[in-house]
This record gives structure tokens, C-alpha cells and sequence, in this order.
């Protein structure tokens, strides 16, 4: 909050590339409506555009739908109906859990578990011993922070837990990919971000690679979208004006970017499907993107 307080104390500030975190946009959201400024954020709990502030707008596609493509493939791709729910208790993993739970429902299927988190844990077990005892047949979580994954991964091998694994983007992130090794190997995920899902996202992965020399994901992503979201929009506009701004951004539809193609609603969500990927043995997979159409 003390951060964006004081972008927006000075004067040429046209527009903000905000925080992924769900917490610290749900957080700084009021700060943010005061000022009336445009700001992209990363955050996919979807009661983030949805608390009456005007000035945010998503550069990533929400929970409601990360979790109906979790289900949807679980269901009816591993045909599994046991289902274990791990998520941080914070605003990210707090909404994603809530959103499965509903999609499960809409399925006909009660999960076995559900079960919160603190985040920045460093023993698992507790959670992990749950999970076998609940006699899940697969796992879904939540888990907003890369190194909480890292661990979890570890202890739930180390324990003896090897069901089917579909998680939220974190799990795919370099970061968890490299803590975890091959105690990730296998597990599916939702990835707004992957570069074989499209020419633009290739093209990107590409040059990120040669620039970095690193795998770009979810982190790079998003914000690259962001960059050039407002970049269309200032240009559409004509200026930097914040409500001529604001409109350009809601006006957008039909641009592809590298997380997908972009088409916002009122409520300055733009995008609306994500890809279900799997890790084999250590390499991202792309598997299928599935849109939605609300």
C-alpha cells in the first residue's frame, strides 16, 4: 500500500503495472480506486474486479475459470472423483479452493479433503499425512508461493503419496520446477503461460530464452502483456487521460498477446481460458488450452 501511495503521490504517473500477488493487489484495491489511475494487475482471485474499483484491470485469466479447467480435466480425462484440495489461506488460494470446490459441485463431486495452509511453511507433514488419510484418488492445489510448492513436493514423495497431481500455475514456475526436481515429475497443471500455445507466446519464449537465458513463465508473461495492453490502449486513446485510458482498455478485443487473445469484460477481466500442461521429467508439456465464452 505505502508503495503505490507514493507512485501515485507523483504527477506523471499514467498508469501502474501492479503486483501477481492476489493478497497485495486486494490489499493496496481501495489506495488504488482513490487515485484513478489504470492499473494492470496478476492476481487471479476473481473477487478482485468485482469490489467496485473502476481502475483494475487483469492481465491474466481469473480462478473461476483455472478451476473449471482443473476439474473439467480430472473428471473427465483421469476419470478420478476423490478429491483432495490444498491451498494457501491467503486471498489467492482462499478464492481458487472456493472456485474448485463450486466446479466439483457442478459435477456432482464433494472433495474428500479440503485443507488450508499458511504460506512460507516449512513442514508439510501434517497436510500430507491428510492427504493419505482421506483416501484421495487425486490432488488439486492452490499454493500461491513457488518455494511452498518446492517443499510440499518433497514431503508428499517422501511420504509416499503418488496420486495424480493437477495444480495452479506456481507449479510450473522455474522456481518450483527447480526446487522440487523430479519430485514434480508427472503432475499436470493450469498454465495461463505456455510457450507452445500459440505463434505469439513461441515468439516470445524464444526471444526471452536468447535474451535471459531462462524459460520465460508466468511471472515474465503476464507483465509483457501488461507492458503492451497499455501501450494499444494509450495509443487507441490518443493520450494518457485516465478515463479516455480506462476506455481504451475496456474497448480491447481481438488482441493476441502471449498469454492469449485478449477481449475485456466491464469489469476489466480480459481473458478467459487457460492450458492444461504436464511436467515430464523436468520439461513443460503442452497438452490442450480450453476457452471459455464467460
Amino acid at each position: 500500500v505505502l508503495a503505490f501511495s507514493k507512485l501515485f503521490a507523483e504527477k506523471d504517473i499514467a498508469a501502474i503495472i501492479g503486483p501477481i500477488r492476489s493478497t497485495q493487489t486486494q490489499a493496496a484495491s481501495p489506495t488504488i480506486a482513490k487515485a484513478g489511475i489504470p492499473t494492470m494487475i496478476g492476481g487471479t482471485d476473481p473477487s478482485l474486479t468485482k469490489v467496485n474499483n473502476r481502475w483494475l484491470f487483469r492481465g491474466r485469466p481469473n480462478d473461476s475459470y483455472s478451476s473449471r479447467v482443473i476439474a473439467d480435466f480430472g473428471v473427465k480425462t483421469l476419470k478420478k472423483a476423490k478429491w483432495a484440495i490444498i491451498h494457501s489461506t491467503d486471498a489467492f488460494g482462499s478464492g481458487g479452493m472456493n472456485a474448485l470446490a463450486a466446479a466439483l459441485k457442478s459435477q456432482g463431486i464433494t472433495p474428500v479433503l479440503v485443507q488450508g495452509y499458511t504460506n512460507n511453511s516449512q513442514d508439510f507433514t501434517p497436510v500430507v499425512l491428510a492427504i493419505k488419510k482421506s483416501g484421495a484418488d487425486v490432488l488439486a492445489t492452490y499454493m500461491a508461493n513457488s518455494q511452498d510448492v518446492g517443499i510440499f513436493a518433497k514431503q508428499l514423495r517422501q511420504l509416499g503419496v503418488t496420486v495424480p497431481w493437477i495444480g495452479s500455475p506456481s507449479i510450473v514456475t522455474d522456481t518450483a520446477m527447480k526446487l522440487a526436481g523430479p519430485a514434480l515429475y508427472g503432475t499436470y497443471a493450469v498454465a495461463d503461460f505456455n510457450a507452445n500455445s500459440s505463434a505469439e507466446a513461441k515468439s516470445f519464449a524464444d526471444k526471452y530464452r536468447a535474451k535471459y537465458k531462462l524459460d520465460a513463465d508466468v511471472y515474465s508473461s503476464w507483465a509483457y502483456d501488461a507492458l503492451y495492453l497499455l501501450k494499444r490502449a494509450i495509443e487507441t486513446a490518443k493520450g494518457t487521460e485516465a478515463e479516455k485510458l480506462r476506455g481504451a482498455l475496456l474497448a480491447t478485443c481481438g488482441w493476441k498477446g502471449v498469454e492469449g487473445t485478449y477481449c475485456f469484460d466491464k469489469n476489466g477481466d480480459g481473458l478467459r481460458g487457460y492450458n492444461v500442461v504436464r511436467n515430464e521429467s523436468g520439461k513443460v508439456t503442452f497438452i490442450q488450452h480450453i476457452d471459455f465464452k464467460e
